[in-house]
């Protein structure tokens, strides 16, 4: 199956946006999991992982990517977990049978006819040994029978813990003003925007690098100077309009 398509994928993220959360299948890819219904809960950035559909099915909720995934059918019902069939047990092999060696109809007359005389007892066998019961050989090679291997369970899915994307505060000076701008991996959080010089000194005062102090410090003292001679060049323009304005109101 070729998983989830860029038109499903946008419909989805629709759904989401919408507060649903829309249902989707395990495909083969997925391993044991085929077939197994699940609930799309987010999107994450393709560009940093190839698994970025998180889906929830039970209690977990992990990332896959497009391809393991595709729209539920109406009415589709998970399938179930085909049983593991348990694996046979090692049969014993069959101990060698003993038979003990019957006499012969002669020998039990011969040994009545012994025991009416008074003589010892004595065993007598059958000549040739054609109705001793011999105990069967033992079998050669196959005696043993081998436990068939269970079958290979498939491995299942690890979860794979996903890190937060880095986070980056970035503090800049540049034509007379000061920015501050903030991202998170791909996405930014907050684009440059101004803030006073008092502010900025407060927050570099917040890292402890001597360099950089040094560095805010001269900048600083270079933008005071250059006001306060802003400041002195005006109040002498202002001097000299206040002097033409007292001549021109002067009455002859």
């Amino acid at each position: 199956m070729a998983g989830l398509s860029t038109d499903e994928l946008q419909t989805i993220r629709d759904g989401l946006a919408a507060g649903r959360k829309p249902r989707v299948q395990f495909t083969d890819a997925a391993g044991q999991m085929a077939g197994q219904l699940g609930q799309v809960v987010g999107l994450g950035d393709p560009a940093e992982s190839d698994e970025w559909v998180v889906v929830r099915f039970g209690r977990d909720e992990l990332p896959f990517s497009p391809g393991d995934l595709l729209v539920a059918p109406r009415g589709a019902v998970a399938k179930k977990a085909a049983p593991v069939p348990a694996a046979a047990e090692p049969v014993a092999p069959p101990g060698p049978a003993f038979v003990l060696d019957q006499p012969a109809p002669g020998a039990k007359k011969a040994r009545a006819a012994a025991e009416a005389n008074g003589g010892s007892q004595t065993a007598v066998k059958a000549a040739g040994g054609e109705d001793r019961a011999r105990a069967p050989a033992p079998r050669k090679g196959g005696d043993d029978v081998a436990a068939a291997p269970g079958p290979r369970k498939a491995a299942g899915r690890s979860a794979k813990p996903k890190p937060p994307p880095a986070l980056t505060v970035t503090l800049a000076y540049g034509e007379g003003e000061w920015t501050v701008a903030a991202s998170q991996g791909s996405k930014v959080l907050a684009k440059p925007y101004v803030v006073r010089p008092a502010e900025a000194l407060r927050m570099v005062a917040l890292v402890d690098v001597p360099g950089v102090h040094e560095a805010v410090e001269q900048i600083l003292s270079a933008e005071r100077s250059e006001a306060e001679e802003q400041a002195r060049r005006l109040r002498a323009e202002l001097a000299e309009v206040e002097a033409r304005l007292a001549e021109l109101t002067e009455k002859p």
